[in-house]
């Protein structure tokens, strides 16, 4: 088992409770110590408290295995916006937000997210057809076709 791997099963296993999910696990080497950034989310929110408790947890269990054996920091948080949704438990929880998305073929398309299914998403974009006026229109996009997706902030 690689070691992504191992700390991927550590981290999943000290998540507070069912509503919590790993995103990412990321090691990277910065000057004399590595830098081990840990993603976790929940279906309505991170709290402080939940990241704290996850890397206690995580940092005994790293220490008593002895995983990581030089100096290292630890960083436990909740993907920022600018992270691209990975999983459909994330497109979910974004459900009624605008979405920018980036396809496999390198199409851009920016809408709201109205449904997540088991294989693609939903999403309501203005369509402009030539010498049409722009109208909206759902969309479906296999979630395999997208290659990258950010959550855009509106300011109201």
């Amino acid at each position: 088992m690689s070691l992504k791997s191992t700390l991927e099963e550590i981290v999943s296993k000290h998540l507070p409770d069912e509503s919590y999910y790993l995103v990412d696990v990321q090691l990277v080497e910065k000057g004399p110590k590595s830098q081990l950034t840990i993603l976790i989310d929940a279906d309505h929110g991170v709290s402080i408290e939940a990241c704290a408790k996850v890397s206690r947890q995580v940092a005994e269990e790293i220490e008593a295995k002895e995983l990581l054996s030089d100096a290292y920091i630890l960083e436990v948080s909740s993907p920022g916006l600018d992270f691209p949704l990975s999983s459909k438990r994330q497109y979910t929880k974004n459900v009624g937000r605008k979405l920018k998305l980036t396809l496999n073929d390198g199409k851009e398309l920016e809408g709201q997210l109205e449904e997540v299914g088991n294989s693609e998403v939903k999403i309501l974009c203005k369509i402009k057809e030539k010498g049409k006026k722009a109208e909206d229109r759902i969309i479906n996009i296999p979630l395999d076709e997208i290659k990258k997706s950010i959550v855009l902030v509106s300011f109201k």
